[in-house]
């Protein structure tokens, strides 16, 4: 069975996202071509700026405080999250909890594809939004990139109230409400 998918047009850019399924609107969403492109580099330039701004930890300590890699982890983490009150979309505005997940970006060509299928329905029942990353068979090469690993099929975001949780607020999760 496969899902719906709609294009949609961001708010800042003016540009095509696809949006997979209908079961809450603008929950899910597949990125990818230049959109693609533009939103990692966008992540990698961000991320290299809050790194700066914070160089007294390790570089593999400060990723790891900063995301959840692997599906395991990320399963983990937001089968403990508390859930998030019903009129509040975006944990930003609420008591930062340091174990929870502002996001998740994953890998679209994972296989098999139920490593990941539980993902989807365990993020939007937590009011998670989750990002399907489409880049003919390179989707977990890229996202690795960003956590400095060769591959990673799955990232969390954690909220840490910092500014790149604001920049994954503001590129993410409103230009899609």
């Amino acid at each position: 069975m496969s899902m719906p998918i709609t294009a949609s047009r961001t708010k800042s850019t003016g540009e095509d996202v696809f949006v997979c399924g209908n079961s809450f609107p603008q929950q899910k969403m597949c990125y990818e071509g230049k959109v693609l492109d533009r939103l990692l580099t966008s992540i990698k330039r961000e991320i290299a700026t809050a790194r700066n701004s914070n160089v007294s930890l390790p570089e593999k300590l400060w990723l790891k405080l900063q995301f959840s890699v692997g599906v395991n982890e990320i399963t983990r983490v937001l089968e403990r999250m508390p859930p998030i009150p019903a009129n509040e979309r975006s944990s930003l505005s609420a008591k930062v909890h340091s174990a929870r997940i502002q996001a998740v970006l994953v890998a679209s060509d994972c296989h098999p594809r139920l490593l990941t299928k539980h993902l989807e329905s365990l993020a939007i029942s937590k009011k998670v939004p989750i990002v399907f990353v489409k880049d003919n068979k390179r989707g977990s090469l890229r996202l690795g990139e960003l956590v400095k690993l060769k591959t990673a099929i799955a990232i969390g975001v954690k909220d840490k109230g910092n500014q790149f949780n604001k920049f994954i607020s503001n590129e993410i999760i409103h230009n899609f409400e």
